[in-house]
């Protein structure tokens, strides 16, 4: 049973308690010491203590910093260059089907009116005036012309001209290549009066084979070259029975077929266009076993064509799997070295009031902001910390300041400030500081003491 006495004790001590808690953090330090910023007692630290405002963001943004890069293999990408003639590939060609009864018609479609295209192999003449500065400029022109009956359009497309130089006129019309051509003398302060024309036509051919006096190659001119012409080349078709002849025309991977009985009645079929690279095959019998052999080259081309693409593209993908390989195996050296610290960087730090007290890291290749390492870190909880005590720390880089650190005070307890802190941007080593409530210090002292002066009150209450 507690004596009246005790129980005296115990109230006055837990009155004693009470007061003590109250007046403990004005003792400042008897029990609970609180982190704050101020200079440091006894030491040479210099604190420089700045409030934040928008023009002190750019007093501080103006130490030097800039931040590390990754290594190249984060900027590489495992690329090849495009092989050649990648692209749609021709489809198999197509033919009909063996029919006793009359043969079947299959043109092609028309042909486009199109412009004469000058192209590589064509050999071009240029006509120019026989006195005057022109003959003396082109005389090297006029001397080639007599050795090469003209000039020949090379690979790139181009002529070259002596003693001037090389113009491109390939894939131009006749018109657009003078034009061309009438620029470059300009250019060269050459007199540009000259006529052009086409004196071989050897870039567009179409092929003609098969029951004909002459198999050839007819050339395609400024003239549009149509069928009837074509065969007409060749001195005349050797055909016995009309019955079962037909034209067949190869163009683009598909087989057409003409019968010949057609083509006598019909003139739209005699002056259908052809095109650069078409196949023309008389075909005297049914059997299309002749025609095959005729197309055979072109077929076997398409072949070659094919496997050359499909090599080309398994090399490429290759290659990029090696260099794909290795990119990663280099990032993931780097990410496992960076893991283990063997990779230098640049940290701030966060003490005080904050989610977790921790070592950030500066991000590679760019700025990061007072609010990138608050919020990103978690932030700070409001019902501890003080957000009218927001500090950043950095020391001095000038050895003649040595020690001295200045303390960039943010105010956030207005909301609107925390925009200066999406400005303000972290150097190396800086620490960031959140300040605790007045209350919060309140109430961690008391949490100190009241345990000693409740023993202190139970021994009293015993005695």
């Amino acid at each position: 049973m507690t004596t009246p006495k005790a129980s005296l004790l115990t109230r006055t001590a837990i009155g004693l308690a009470l007061t003590a808690g109250l007046l403990l953090p004005a003792g400042c330090g008897v029990v609970y010491t609180s982190p704050t910023v101020s200079r440091a007692a006894g030491t040479d630290m210099d604190v420089r203590e700045i409030k934040l405002t928008p023009e002190s963001v750019v007093m501080a943004n103006r130490t030097p910093y800039s931040p590390r890069n990754l290594p190249r293999e984060f900027f590489t990408a495992a690329s090849g260059r495009q092989g050649p003639g990648l692209g749609a590939l021709p489809e198999a060609p197509q033919v009909p089907n063996e029919n006793p009864g009359r043969l079947q018609l299959r043109p092609p479609p028309d042909v486009p009116d199109r412009p004469y295209r000058i192209g590589v192999g064509d050999v071009v003449l240029l006509a120019t005036k026989q006195n005057g500065d022109s003959v003396e400029r082109l005389s090297g022109l006029l001397a080639a012309q007599t050795r090469r009956q003209g000039y020949t359009v090379s690979d790139d497309g181009a002529i070259s001209i002596p003693d001037i130089g090389r113009v491109e006129i390939g894939g131009l019309t006749l018109q657009n290549a003078q034009d061309e051509i009438f620029r470059f003398l300009l250019d060269n302060q050459v007199d540009p009066a000259f006529s052009l024309e086409v004196s071989e036509f050897n870039s567009q051919r179409v092929t003609v084979g098969g029951a004909v006096r002459n198999a050839t190659r007819v050339p395609i001119t400024l003239v549009p070259l149509t069928l009837g012409e074509a065969l007409t080349a060749t001195g005349g078709l050797a055909i016995k029975d009309e019955q079962f002849a037909s034209i067949r025309i190869y163009r683009d991977g598909t087989l057409y077929q003409i019968p010949y009985e057609d083509y006598l009645e019909r003139p739209d079929l005699q002056t259908l266009r052809l095109t650069n690279g078409d196949a023309i095959f008389v075909d005297t019998t049914y059997d299309l076993d002749r025609a095959f052999q005729f197309y055979q080259t072109e077929i076997d081309i398409i072949s070659l064509r094919n496997q050359a693409r499909s090599d080309t593209i398994d090399r490429l993908q290759a290659e990029i799997g090696l260099r794909r390989g290795m990119l990663e195996e280099q990032r993931a050296n780097f990410r496992a070295r960076t893991e283990f610290g063997a990779e230098a960087r640049d940290h701030i730090y966060l003490v005080g009031e904050v989610s977790e007290q921790t070592r950030v890291a500066l991000p590679y290749e760019q700025q990061t902001t007072l609010a990138d390492v608050l919020f990103g870190n978690g932030g700070f909880p409001t019902r501890t910390g003080d957000a009218s005590n927001i500090y950043v720390l950095r020391p001095s880089t000038n050895p003649a300041e040595f020690g001295a650190v200045t303390a960039w005070h943010l105010d956030a307890a207005n909301t609107v400030n925390v925009t200066l802190a999406t400005r303000l941007q972290m150097r190396p080593n800086d620490i960031v500081f959140v300040e605790e409530q007045p209350i919060t210090k309140w109430g961690r002292a008391f949490q100190q003491v009241l345990p000693v002066l409740l023993n202190t009150a139970g021994r009293a209450a015993v005695d």
